[in-house]
């Protein structure tokens, strides 16, 4: 199986776009989020991702079928923020999320941050695992709750060190 991450240009946004309905609707049972009149989910970002320069959203390709996507940004402080993962369910499990979230890892060398909902369960068990494989040095893990954010969580600091090969792909066997 070769997994690419490919970064989404703007005459594609549609294609983003429709990505992001279906995590949304994945993720309306953790938050609570109820579709529009028109049936589909906000998503009030999605437009940044094209009109600001440190941001960056990237599709997962498995095959050469669309299957997920990822989007990041950059913080002040220079860190780089994992704002949304995504991979179709039929991808899961099979090793398929783990070896995308390294190539979008790879992509930014440096400090990460990743936060987590408690309530999604499929994250808690994914994220430290995968985190944990590919950081290098330590992990700093502080679990956050309500009154202070909007949320209980768990938010994960980590380094990503640069690569030695430059792929942005990678065949999963």
């Amino acid at each position: 199986m070769v997994i690419e991450m490919v970064p989404v240009a703007a005459e594609d946004k549609t294609v983003l776009g429709n990505l992001v309905q279906l995590h949304q609707y994945d993720f309306s049972d953790v938050r609570g989020y109820d579709v529009t009149p028109h049936g589909t989910f906000v998503y009030r970002f999605l437009d940044h991702y094209f009109t600001e320069d440190d941001r960056e959203a990237c599709v997962v390709i498995i095959d050469g079928t669309l299957a997920g996507f990822s989007m990041t940004r950059g913080l002040d402080d220079g860190v780089r923020r994992v704002s949304e993962f995504f991979v179709l369910r039929r991808h899961r499990r099979l090793g398929a999320g783990r070896t995308a979230a390294r190539l979008m890892f790879r992509r930014h060398p440096g400090p990460w941050t990743l936060a987590f909902d408690h309530a999604n369960h499929s994250a808690a068990r994914f994220w430290p695992g995968v985190v944990a494989s590919a950081a290098d040095g330590p992990i700093r893990c502080e679990d956050r709750h309500p009154p202070d954010v909007g949320y209980s969580g768990s938010w994960l600091r980590f380094r990503i060190s640069a690569s030695d090969e430059e792929s942005q792909h990678l065949t999963l066997r």
